[in-house]
């Protein structure tokens, strides 16, 4: 094997340091660390063959203004990308959308500086805050996945919002089952972004 071969290797085999920065979606709100959310994705890109470690940086309560808040410490230096999952609390608070969507772009803003590439998990809002409301909020998050080119899961709770046998009694929450049904869904695009990762090691 030559020196320029096992470069290579060594290269794709460096593991990729990613940040879950949420709220307790991403923190497993009443749920083991080996259950929450980051702990089964990452467990999940492993046995496809991504050599990947996430830390889990999600806040109980947390807004995306929380978010901006600790962002240098949350997502610390050698951090490659970010799965960015905020905005639930902004909406069950009736958060202003202006304010939530500043926030965000934001945090976004100064990950491109750092050069850290972003999956940005997306959030509906209940139809009781009003169709102006609903609109405003929802369209955040595909207007910022297309404005800075982010790899884009329109909805975190797909497949388990309103259904009682994935969430905890508060009927917010998802269980260790719904959990891994978050996972199975996001996991296409945790995997498109491990592979912008290693496209942007090889520039």
């Amino acid at each position: 094997m030559t020196l320029a071969l096992i470069s290579q290797g060594c290269a794709a085999d460096r593991v990729a340091n990613i940040v879950a920065l949420g709220d307790s979606l991403t923190a497993g709100f009443n749920l083991p660390a080996s259950a929450a959310f980051p702990a089964k994705l990452e467990e999940a890109l492993r046995a496809k063959g991504f050599a990947v470690a996430i830390a889990n940086s999600g806040v109980s309560g947390d807004t995306a203004s929380g978010g901006l808040a600790r962002l240098d410490w949350s997502v610390p230096e050698g951090t490659d990308g970010v799965i960015l999952e905020l905005g639930a609390n902004d909406m069950l608070r009736g958060t202003d959308p202006n304010v939530t969507r500043a926030a965000l772009e934001e945090i976004v803003r100064r990950l491109g500086e750092r050069n850290v590439a972003v999956l940005l998990a997306g959030m509906r809002a209940i139809p009781n805050l009003g169709v102006q409301y609903v609109q405003g909020f929802e369209n955040i998050f595909p207007g910022l996945a297309a404005k800075y080119d982010l790899i884009y899961y329109p909805f975190f709770l797909e497949g388990i919002a309103g259904k009682p046998e994935f969430n905890q009694r508060d009927g917010l929450h998802p269980t260790a089952a719904g959990v891994d049904r978050i996972v199975a869904g996001i996991l296409p695009k945790a995997e498109e972004l491990v592979m912008r990762l290693r496209d942007q090691k090889r520039d």
